[in-house]
């Protein structure tokens, strides 16, 4: 398998409602370091997994969407808790839209994967993966 990964971060700040998560049910601000990875059984045409730029420019575009935002008032969680698992899910789910409408040479092959992975700090994070085709 092969892969290829870009980096950023984003700034947020939200609070969990369930008592679940004790103090984080307070107001509260965090800087989520976030990796996304595109996995590939095979290169393209260009001998890359997809197109590293038009990956890098998809993963900040859906972060800027976040960015310096209250998670509790963003339309992306009516209703949910914005968990380090439940934001993954969205910016994994923002991105696979953007790199969809590449062109077939820039853009992963068929059966490829994307994960994003939200570090809350340096000794822990949350993934999410799914199947882009």
């Amino acid at each position: 398998m092969f892969a290829v990964g870009a980096s950023d971060h984003v700034m947020i700040a939200h609070s969990l409602a369930d008592p679940f998560f004790g103090p984080a049910t307070r107001l509260h601000g965090a800087t989520y370091a976030v990796e996304v990875e595109v996995r590939s059984p095979e290169l393209g045409p260009h001998h890359v997994v997809m197109d590293i730029g038009a990956l890098r420019a998809a993963l900040r575009t859906a972060l800027d969407s976040l960015d310096y935002k209250n998670l509790d008032d963003h339309p992306a969680f009516p209703g949910r808790t914005s968990t380090t698992e439940r934001v993954a899910e969205h910016i994994a789910g923002l991105i696979a839209a953007s790199i969809a409408g590449l062109p077939e040479d820039a853009a992963p092959r068929p059966g490829a994967s994307i994960r994003v992975l939200v570090r809350e700090s340096p000794a822990a994070y949350a993934a999410f993966e799914r199947a882009l085709s």
